[in-house]
């Protein structure tokens, strides 16, 4: 992997883990377009810590507070929203595993991210923020979550149709979202370190990697701050609707067994 596919699998990873169309899929797609099979989940995880910098830059007032105060009831609603995730790691992860590696369900995936945030659209407006969410509630939208281990479900677009559908505001949806990606991400990294202890870890040049988390981190910063402006404003259905055109044509091509 040389450094300008680095950044631009760093650019897809920052953009996509929070704009709702699944990162992971789209990683996929580029180590395929690239041919790099062999960088696998090891890469996206790497990657996902340039997105996880960039959510710790952004939220850095609210982890300082967490840092201060770890028994707040913040810390407790974010244990409670990671709780599904873990359980689905944990129970399928070498499920998943496999079917990340071989993409023959992202197609798939995609339209059902679509249909989600199509449906988004018709769910009213809540009133809810952050301090109103009860315990039931964060658990609820981390079940949407937890939904998203396959690779194609858009992770942050879950948490928000979630967070929509127990009557948060949109705003506060999206802002509640990605703060609940922060343990997800964290969790992801850690497991990962079983196949850097085992050597099991492909070989990329530390500039390569360097580069590529960079950019990951930069453009992830500038993603989260658009997606809460956006989704206070604007329709979750433009996204839905890419989603479907990738989708179809990915299954349209393993159709023809082109992909």
């Amino acid at each position: 992997m040389d450094w300008l596919q680095a950044f631009i699998l760093g650019v897809i990873q920052g953009l996509t883990e929070f704009i709702p169309i699944s990162s992971t899929g789209h990683l996929y797609l580029g180590r395929k377009l690239f041919g790099l099979e062999e960088a696998g989940l090891f890469l996206d995880t790497m990657l996902h810590i340039g997105t996880l910098i960039a959510l710790l830059v952004f939220y850095k007032d609210i982890v300082i507070k967490l840092v201060k105060k770890p028994f707040s009831r913040l810390t407790l609603l974010l244990i409670v929203g990671t709780i599904p995730a873990v359980i689905a790691g944990v129970l399928f992860s070498d499920f998943f595993d496999d079917i990340s590696k071989t993409g023959v369900t992202i197609g798939w995936e995609f339209l059902v991210t679509g249909v989600f945030l199509w449906f988004a659209d018709s769910i009213k407006n809540g009133a809810k923020k952050i301090d109103d969410l009860s315990l039931f509630d964060s658990f609820f939208i981390g079940s949407f979550q937890a939904f998203a281990i396959f690779p194609a479900i858009s992770r942050s677009g879950m948490t928000i149709v979630g967070a929509l559908i127990r009557k948060m505001d949109k705003e506060a949806a999206a802002y509640f979202s990605f703060l609940l990606s922060i343990p997800a991400i964290c969790g992801g990294v850690i497991f990962q370190l079983k196949d850097v202890a085992s050597g099991n870890v492909p070989q990329i040049s530390f500039l390569s990697m360097f580069i590529a988390t960079l950019a990951s981190a930069f453009f992830g910063y500038i993603a989260v701050r658009f997606m809460i402006s956006f989704v206070k404003r604007k329709s979750l259905k433009i996204f839905a609707i890419y989603v479907w055109i990738l989708g179809g044509v990915i299954i349209g091509l393993q159709w023809l067994r082109i992909f």
